[in-house]
């Protein structure tokens, strides 16, 4: 894979974004992010809650550490996590919840626009640009 240096930077912010949020999960804003699970999901709000940090420290870790070979594979495992908690954006829009200072609907649904940037980022800085 020849990465460039801003994809290489770029990957690897992404990744402890990923590991920050992850821990922040587990520990300080654990409150806040029960605030995103929605209601119909079928586990306790507060088990979404460290089940989705583990997540992210686990796809924060691969997003920095993994070797080129699976580098892709692992941006694109991470779009997909983005994509499946957006469900969570959503529901915090529609019902209303505050947290992390979103406490308007302005900002709530704002806040829906940042996910498709998460995802983005998570496919170009994990892009093979070799060609192919």
């Amino acid at each position: 894979m020849n990465q460039s240096y801003f994809q290489k930077v770029s990957r690897i912010a992404l990744g402890t974004f990923l590991m920050t949020a992850g821990i922040s999960h587990l520990t300080f804003a654990r409150k806040e992010f029960r605030a995103q699970v929605p209601n119909w999901v079928p586990l306790k709000k507060d088990d979404t809650v460290v089940f989705s940090g583990l997540a992210e420290i686990s796809l924060g870790a691969a997003l920095i550490f993994t070797n080129e070979k699976h580098r892709e594979t692992v941006g694109q495992i991470a779009a997909g996590f983005f994509t499946s908690v957006f469900p969570g954006n959503i529901a915090q829009y529609v019902e209303k919840r505050d947290a992390f200072g979103l406490d308007t609907n302005a900002k709530r649904f704002a806040r829906l626009f940042f996910q498709p940037v998460l995802i983005a980022w998570a496919l170009a800085s994990t892009k093979d640009n070799k060609s192919k």
